[in-house]
């Protein structure tokens, strides 16, 4: 269940379980202050003080139910990128488990860059080969999806290392995606479409569906507003039928598994928006 983001560490703090202890929440709060400290005078594209993307990061780990360690990475993920902290002082500060972890965001962060392809598409523009290849729309989509392969291929690699890092950047990119109104449409776009090859297979591949789904239906959101539009206004005329049908169900599956003495515990979910739209092309039929 996606909660809100917190505007303080005070709020991330009140979202914790009981479990954590007093060491793990002054070290969230040390954690907070450093990175409050780095991004002052940052602004998000929303207008609003970078911390807050911080704070969000964190809370969806704790959401995910992370150890300390990782939400204090999560509320200093972009310190060595975008601010004057070092690995070295994180290291100090925070311990090389930390450290190493903000250090691998780092790292992952610059992956995608790969499948932008901004420098290798302007270069390719000036050789008349180039010319030929753009003009091929199919090796140009092959390309694309070569690139986006090998990309995932290097992520994966990575992920070898800690795979806590890519927790957090999925934390990281899925509040980006939520938050990615405030950005022109190109960069929308480009950043939806990037969201869809990677970081959504990246969530299936861990086996976070939570997120994959909404990274998917945020992607197509952003790629394909008008298709996203028409199926979400189909789901929102259906949905009292929809969780009608899904009670009902439940309760028979329910009966039928008490009866036959097995304990289990059913729960339902509606169809996500981008998966009703994959399968309708796949199966190339409409939404009814």
């Amino acid at each position: 269940m996606k909660t809100s983001a917190p505007l303080s560490i005070e709020e991330l703090l009140e979202q914790l379980p009981p479990t954590f202890t007093t060491a793990d929440r002054e070290l969230l709060q040390r954690a907070y202050h450093t990175a409050e400290r780095a991004h002052e005078g940052q602004k998000r594209a929303s207008g609003d003080p970078y911390i807050n993307h911080c704070l969000a990061v964190a809370a969806i780990l704790a959401e995910y139910s992370m150890p300390a360690e990782v939400i204090a990475a999560g509320l200093l993920h972009d310190t060595i990128e975008d601010t004057q902290v070092t690995y070295d002082e994180l290291k100090r500060d925070f311990g090389e488990g930390v450290a190493n972890l903000v250090q691998g965001v780092t790292k992952l962060t610059e992956l995608p860059r790969v499948l932008r392809g901004e420098h290798r598409e302007e270069a390719l523009r000036k050789s008349d080969e180039a010319e030929k290849i753009l003009e091929d729309e199919t090796t140009r989509r092959n390309r694309k999806r070569e690139l986006a392969t090998e990309t995932l291929r290097k992520t994966f690699l990575a992920m070898d290392s800690d795979v806590r890092v890519v927790l957090i950047k999925l934390a990281d990119r899925l509040h980006n995606m939520r938050t990615l109104g405030f950005f022109p449409k190109a960069k929308r776009r480009r950043i939806a479409q990037e969201t869809l090859d990677i970081f959504a297979p990246l969530a299936n591949r861990l086996g976070i569906w939570q997120i994959k789904w909404e990274l998917e239906d945020l992607g197509f959101r952003y790629t394909n507003p008008d298709k996203y539009k028409e199926i979400a206004e189909q789901l929102a005329v259906r949905r009292d039928s929809r969780e009608t049908e899904i009670s009902a169900i439940i309760e028979q599956i329910s009966k039928l598994l008490s009866e036959a003495g097995v304990k289990a515990e059913i729960s339902g979910r509606p169809k996500h928006i981008y998966s009703i739209y994959h399968k309708m092309i796949e199966k190339g039929k409409p939404f009814e």
